[in-house]
């Protein structure tokens, strides 16, 4: 069925990952996706991301970041 749907950004690059990981269509990974989540119990969503150290995991962006990155950061942040 075709339909439009408003992801937000995070959500729509975690679709477009597990999409490119598994070699489907994003309309089909938005569609697994969404069978998961709705077959997990109620207060299923509520544990926090997971954490390597200190930092909790957050899903690929495609980017690298580099110095350069860092220092424009500390520089809009007044660091």
């Amino acid at each position: 069925m075709r339909t439009t749907v408003n992801l937000a950004e995070d959500a729509l690059i975690a679709a477009q990952t597990f999409a490119r990981r598994r070699n489907i269509t994003v309309g089909e990974a938005v569609s697994e996706l969404v069978r998961r989540g709705a077959s997990l119990p109620a207060d299923a969503g509520t544990a926090p991301a997971p954490l390597r150290g200190r930092f909790a995991l957050l899903p690929r962006r495609g980017e690298i970041v580099t110095a350069d990155h860092v220092r424009a950061l500390m520089e809009r942040e007044g660091v």
